[in-house]
């Protein structure tokens, strides 16, 4: 299966209303693919929402795009923070089932027009203790427990989490479409000061991604001269009750990154770059070790290496990453692929890791729910 034109507009806080947003990134795609919209066979489109955006029923947005679109299936897919990748699988398997030849798919999400408690509320949705309740910290909260849990077992994290929130943001200066293009260097983020507040100890401001609007898209293609090919991808659902996991096992992550991996045939050796989902700086520390790019407790030894940042043998996120990127919830997963594929084919402008050749996305919902990897390859 193969990627045959990509959209993305920027993240941040935007005057675009949401059906705008999906009809920027959607025309974008298919402009990139060099295809008509009557050429679209099946529409899959990614967003969480929970309650964030009054309009809970978005799929038929897409056929704004054109009146040539009237009566194809359109399709919302959710799975919390990996909506946009769920929608990825599933027009991927539309391709694989031979239902569709040419699939459009769609992340978008409109989230700062929304309060902060209602985007709080909206987003402790994908917690099974959490939901219906309501937090001063939000997921925050949740993830400062995974950094408290990760310092008692392997000493304390804090500097090594303003050292990926420093990475992130010196990336995010090269990526055009990012919403935090603020060079703060390890100093300000390990610093707890009016400008980078503490959020829920010990995550400071520094270390959460951003509220955003903002969308991204993906045509889906049998056609073998598209420029950028799956080798593999696979996607792994763990318990919603937190007792049921360790909170720093991402067990079903792992899993799923493994099963992708095997599937395309490759180890962390042949990977040029990985995007994957750092909601907050814990998630990245944590995701190099349950992806096995370091071993256990060794997260941060790997980093202080140098290894991952863009000029590493393996950059993790030289696009700024959620953390700075931004995280237009269902967008996400979406973005990913494109910033990947953007890689792949040596179009990534100012980001571009030299001599790209294969990529791994990943992307999670919830605390490591739902998880989705994809490898992805140049032609």
């Amino acid at each position: 299966m193969y990627i045959a034109g990509w959209g993305h507009t920027p993240f941040g806080k935007l005057d675009d209303s949401l059906e705008n947003l999906i009809v920027r990134a959607a025309r974008e795609a298919l402009a990139g693919a060099g295809l008509d919209p009557g050429d679209v066979d099946a529409i899959f489109l990614g967003q969480f929402n929970s309650g964030i955006h009054p309009l809970g029923f978005p799929s038929s947005l897409a056929l704004q795009i054109s009146d040539d679109l009237f009566g194809r299936p359109a399709t919302r897919v959710e799975n919390a923070c990996a909506s946009g990748s769920a929608a990825v699988h599933q027009g991927v398997a539309s391709l694989l089932a031979g239902t569709a030849r040419t699939v459009l798919v769609i992340g978008a999400e409109k989230m700062s027009d929304a309060p902060a408690d209602v985007v709080g509320a909206g987003l402790l949705g994908a917690d099974y203790e959490s939901a219906g309740s309501t937090s001063a910290t939000g997921f925050a909260g949740l993830f400062a427990e995974v950094a408290k849990t990760y310092s008692e077992r392997y000493g304390d994290c804090s500097d090594t989490l303003a050292s990926i929130a420093a990475k992130s943001h010196h990336n995010a200066l090269a990526n055009p479409y990012a919403h935090l293009r603020r060079d703060f260097d390890e100093e300000f983020c390990r610093t707890v000061s009016a400008r980078n507040p503490m959020v829920a100890d010990p995550l400071r401001r520094t270390d959460c991604s951003p509220v955003s609007d903002g969308a991204a898209a993906l045509v889906l293609t049998t056609a073998t001269a598209a420029p950028v090919r799956f080798l593999g991808l696979a996607h792994a659902n763990d318990f919603l009750p937190a007792p049921k996991r360790d909170p720093l096992a991402f067990a079903a992550t792992t899993l799923a990154w493994q099963r992708a991996l095997e599937l395309a045939g490759v180890t962390h050796a042949d990977l040029s770059l990985v995007e994957l989902h750092d909601c907050f700086t814990i998630a990245e520390l944590n995701l190099y070790e349950a992806l096995g790019i370091a071993e256990r407790g060794q997260g941060a030894r790997v980093l202080a290496e140098g290894r991952l940042h863009r000029d590493g043998d393996l950059p993790v996120n030289p696009s700024g990453g959620l953390k700075s990127k931004g995280h237009p919830v269902a967008a996400t997963g979406v973005s990913q692929h494109v910033l990947a594929a953007m890689q792949l084919t040596g179009t990534a402008g100012e980001m571009q890791v030299p001599d790209a050749t294969i990529a791994a996305v990943h992307n999670t919902g919830g605390l490591a729910v739902a998880n989705y990897a994809s490898v992805l390859t140049g032609q």
